[in-house]
Order: C-alpha cells, then sequence, then structure tokens
C-alpha cells in the first residue's frame, strides 16, 4: 500500500522516551520552530475518552488499570489525525509511539515509513522523580507511584524491541541534560530533514 504522505516533503519523526522524560516539552519547542504537527497518542487517547463515545468507555477502562490501548485503535486515530492535517503541516512529531514492536510495523505498513526516531533517555530514578512532581500538579489519574512504576515496567519491556527493529534510523539524546542543551541536540537531528522547509 502507498504511504498516504510523502515523507521526502514532511518528515515523520517518532518521539519516543520513558513517560516524564521530556518529551512534551522538547516537542513544544520542536513545533515552534520547525511548525511540525504534534500528534501525542496520549492526547488522542484522552480526547477520544472525552468524546465519550461507545470506544471512549473501552479506552477508559484500560487507561485506569495501566494497560496499553489495542493497537489497532490507536493506529486509527493516528491515521485519522495524520490525514486531516496532511495539507497544511510541515511534518509530524509522533509522541510515545510506537510503544511496542508490532505498532512500528503496523504503522510503516498503514500510514508511512519513519523518517527518524528521537529517543530521550533517562533512568528510571529520574522519570519516576519528574513523574511524582508533575502528579502534584496535573492531577492526571495515571501519576500515582503505583501507576508510575507500572507504567515505567511497561514502557522499558516494549521500548528495547521497537529500538531494536530501527538501528539506522535512532537518535539517541540524554535527557537528563538541560531543556535547551536537550534541544540543541534535536536540532542537529532535524535540520538535515527540513533543509528545503
Amino acid at each position: 500500500m502507498a504511504p498516504i504522505i510523502d515523507t521526502s516533503k514532511k518528515p515523520i519523526v517518532w518521539v519516543l522516551g520513558g513517560p516524564g522524560s521530556g518529551k512534551g516539552t522538547q516537542c513544544e519547542k520542536i513545533i515552534a520552530k520547525y511548525g511540525f504537527t504534534h500528534l501525542s497518542t496520549g492526547d488522542l487517547l484522552r480526547a477520544e475518552v472525552k468524546s465519550g463515545s461507545e470506544r471512549a468507555k473501552t479506552l477508559t477502562a484500560i487507561m485506569e488499570q495501566g494497560g496499553l490501548v489495542p493497537n489497532d485503535v490507536v493506529l486509527e486515530l493516528l491515521k485519522e489525525a495524520i490525514v486531516s492535517r496532511a495539507a497544511d503541516s510541515k511534518g509530524f512529531l509522533v509522541d510515545g509511539y510506537p510503544r511496542e514492536k508490532s505498532q512500528g510495523i503496523a504503522f510503516e505498513q498503514a500510514i508511512a515509513p519513519v523518517s527518524v526516531i528521537i529517543y530521550f533517555e533517562a533512568s528510571s530514578e529520574t522519570l519516576t522523580k519528574r513523574l511524582l512532581g508533575r502528579a502534584a500538579s496535573s492531577g492526571r489519574a495515571d501519576d500515582n507511584e503505583e501507576t508510575i512504576k507500572l507504567r515505567l515496567k511497561t514502557f522499558l519491556d516494549n521500548n528495547q524491541q521497537v529500538l531494536d527493529q530501527y538501528p539506522d534510523k535512532i537518535s539517541r539524546i540524554n535527557a537528563e541534560a538541560s531543556v535547551d542543551t536537550i534541544f540543541d541536540e534535536v536540532q542537529k537531528i532535524l535540520d538535515p530533514l527540513v533543509v528545503g522547509a
């Protein structure tokens, strides 16, 4: 099946890293500089849950238990979002996806090959500390210590398999550094992709 967008003109960037690794912060900076469309599977899922649809009820139950939402549902939400913004976007930042090996394969078959993967690396201790700090201010149901430990374990178990699949497309960044230092590294990765932009 032909890709639904031309990635030589509109790159697709997968932004990976554990919960709390700073993906959201860096994505904001990337959007400001490059004009990419930010697609967070978490945001897409939360928006779907808010819609109150039948699909939303099933998703709520899964998310409250710290489980992974079925791949076909997430892929459908991503595809709908990319198609709806393809005409006016300069590129796509897919945040926190794929979370397991099969999702990466399905994404590339259904949508388009990924241009580059930016992986923000941080220790479990750092991630837990950041998430607990965020929990105090965000009120997100999935930011309590018990769920955080589950989320980190789920993430780490699946993430390495995803990374192993794309050795030539991964750029690793130390997410323990300062926000600006991290963004300097991000720009070195993205600048060559958007030379014509």
